[in-house]
């Protein structure tokens, strides 16, 4: 980190500072903050390359943009009015997208003298070291939480809002009886349990790459401890869809490798599988898989999203609504007599959702097109970056139907969009160079 160029600065503080952005109660809005700097480093590069595939994503935010028309429309079957707190949400999100564009190109743009390959990923593999951190304090002082710099400085009506109070306010897990009794979900340094699940899968790819496949002997024997250690906060954050990810993945190294590196990778799993199986962890796994009570929030909540999108399945509504009644009741909202009433928003159960109601069928199509389309570019890439990039677009694709995207996980999602990119460009200019 000592040797690197001033203009890797940005990514370094937006991935390597992320504790401190987090503590100051910015955490997901940080590609936001430092996305400023970024812009002023690209635009002094010509011409700005742009990768293959981009137009898709300018179309997602173009429709975005035109989505705003819908803001003060209510498709059938929802309740709420149109004021401050949805034109917020909009602009957060809007903002998000902004600040993603300008990280991507600002990535594809950096030569490997100024940001190494090698680099980004050990940035990425040092959040990890974090959120495993986080995840810990998670498991082991769940109610820990405190007021942040932000919170302190916005006006009420802002910070008080459930959403906007969700990424300002750093807490350590959500508090929830998914077991039928309370029990913590880690979720710091990030917005929620969910976001954590998510971002610990991807970010373990790259420290992997990072701390394994190019790693000395010291970062090797440190990688073997802190994955055993993480394995704690993944069994507590009784997190389904990370769970079938980390399947996924494993499967996937199990396909791509060579038959050497594949005897290896199953002795590695056969182990820890092993080791898992013999800990308390695997009761706590089974208890999970046992109480899936969940489902049927989820089923109601997609099926209504889907409906409300196909009122306006091209533009969709800009921002999300609240649905009438639940999976239980007809009544609306949580009451002294009806504590179980009540639901997540409608888009809130994965990003293929939430681009149904913000941006309609279309912006589902492009969203899905983005990453798959990077999937089909990229998989021949054979090289341990090109093969973990891969696998995070593949894991994107899956966690589309579990987590919503923002705010964090698309920023991962991007940033390692990004490095697929350069790896390619790399590629691209090895084998013109003349021999």
């Amino acid at each position: 980190m000592r040797r690197l160029r001033p203009a890797a600065w940005p990514i370094a503080a937006l991935l390597v500072g992320y504790p401190v952005w987090w503590a100051l109660g910015f955490g997901g809005l940080s590609v936001v903050v430092t996305a400023p700097a970024m812009a002023l480093i690209l635009l002094r590069r010509r011409p700005i390359r742009a990768p293959r595939g981009f137009g898709l994503w300018l179309l997602l935010l173009a429709g975005y943009l035109i989505s705003a028309l819908m803001l003060g429309e209510m498709p059938p079957g929802t309740y709420g009015e149109f004021g401050a707190g949805r034109l917020a949400g909009y602009l957060m999100r809007l903002c998000l997208y902004l600040s993603l564009t300008i990280m991507v190109l600002y990535l594809g743009n950096l030569t490997e003298e100024e940001l190494p390959q090698l680099t980004l990923v050990r940035m990425l593999g040092a959040l990890f070291v974090t959120t495993v951190a986080g995840g810990l304090l998670g498991v082991f002082a769940p109610r820990a939480e405190f007021t942040s710099p932000v919170e302190l400085i916005l006006p009420g009506w802002i910070s008080g809002n459930p959403f906007v109070h969700n990424l300002i306010h750093p807490t350590a897990a959500q508090v929830q009886k998914v077991l039928g009794h309370a029990s913590p979900r880690p979720e710091a340094p990030f917005e929620w349990a969910n976001a954590w699940g998510g971002n610990i899968s991807v970010l373990l790819v790259w420290f992997v790459i990072g701390w394994w496949v190019y790693g000395g002997p010291r970062r090797r024997l440190a990688m073997i401890p802190l994955t055993a250690l993480a394995a704690i906060p993944v069994v507590y954050s009784l997190n389904r869809g990370l769970w079938i990810g980390l399947g996924v993945a494993a499967a996937y190294v199990l396909v791509r490798l060579n038959a050497r590196a594949r005897i290896a990778a199953c002795s590695a799993l056969v182990a820890g599988a092993l080791v898992f199986a013999l800990s308390p962890l695997q009761t706590m796994v089974a208890q999970r898989l046992d109480s899936p009570h969940s489902n049927d929030i989820r089923a109601f909540t997609v099926s209504a999203t889907v409906a409300a999108a196909g009122t306006s399945p091209l533009i969709g509504y800009g921002n999300t609504r609240n649905a009438t009644g639940n999976h239980r009741t007809i009544t609306t909202g949580r009451s002294g007599w009806c504590p179980t009433c009540g639901h997540p928003p409608l888009g809130s159960d994965g990003q293929l959702w939430y681009l149904m109601i913000t941006q309609g069928f279309t912006g589902a199509v492009l969203y899905v097109a983005f990453f798959a389309g990077a999937v089909r570019r990229h998989w021949r890439d054979r090289s341990p970056i090109g093969m973990a990039g891969v696998l995070v677009m593949i894991l994107t694709l899956l966690y589309m139907f579990v987590y919503d995207g923002l705010f964090t996980p698309l920023s991962l999602y991007l940033i390692s969009f990004a490095l697929l990119w350069r790896n390619s460009m790399e590629s691209t200019a090895a084998s013109t160079t003349p021999s």
